[in-house]
């Protein structure tokens, strides 16, 4: 077994788009039209273009509660790998990202947490 995609909820695919490739970085793969919504990932540009993430619309009224629970609960939807946490942290508080707090070392691992726009918190780490 191989993990290929994780996806993230998110209340408008295309304000998540544009978060994930304009702010993030991520570039897209597939965007394709599935009804109402879209079949829509994105990929690292320093990655595996095999490795995607679905940026899942909410077309399910539970996964609003979901989502809801763990952003007011501040628990993180999913998380990043960077090499870099300090300055991918300026990057992308200069580009208006809002953190929840500042990296912090916790044993071999930095971490920091942000808003991605779409209803989640993502934990941003580094090794």
């Amino acid at each position: 077994m191989q993990i290929k995609l994780n996806s993230v909820l998110v209340d408008n695919q295309d304000k998540a788009l544009k978060f994930y490739t304009e702010t993030l970085g991520f570039v897209k793969k597939f965007d394709i039209p599935m009804g109402e919504f879209r079949w829509l990932t994105v990929v690292s540009p320093e990655g595996r273009d095999d490795l995607e993430l679905v940026l899942e619309p909410m077309g399910f009224e539970p996964a609003k509660t979901f989502q809801a629970a763990l952003f007011f609960a501040g628990i993180p939807s999913t998380a990043l790998a960077t090499t870099n946490i300090d300055a991918d942290y300026s990057r992308l508080k200069n580009l208006g990202v809002v953190f929840r707090g500042e990296p912090k070392q916790a044993g071999p691992v930095k971490t920091v947490v942000f808003e991605d726009t779409c209803g989640n918190l993502i934990n941003l780490y580094q090794v």
